[in-house]
């Protein structure tokens, strides 16, 4: 039995609305393959980062409780 693959599902966040300056996420990958895989929006076949989906929940995180704003 061959296993299947798993592809990308690609998003961007409702919050997005900068013109075009965002990311995009396929956070379907973080408990199969343990990664999250992002990309530039304005690139969709450039470069993917795949980043371990503890470190991607961390970050999130951090976001959330602002522990990541400019001082």
């Amino acid at each position: 039995m061959t296993p299947t693959i798993e592809s990308p599902r690609w998003f961007t966040s409702s919050y997005s609305d900068n013109g075009g300056a965002c990311v995009e996420v396929a956070a379907n990958l973080a408990i199969s393959h343990g990664v999250v895989p992002v990309r530039d929006s304005k690139n969709p076949t450039g470069p993917v980062l795949s980043v371990p989906a503890r470190a991607f929940a961390a970050f999130v995180s951090g976001v959330k409780a602002g522990g990541l704003g400019t001082n």
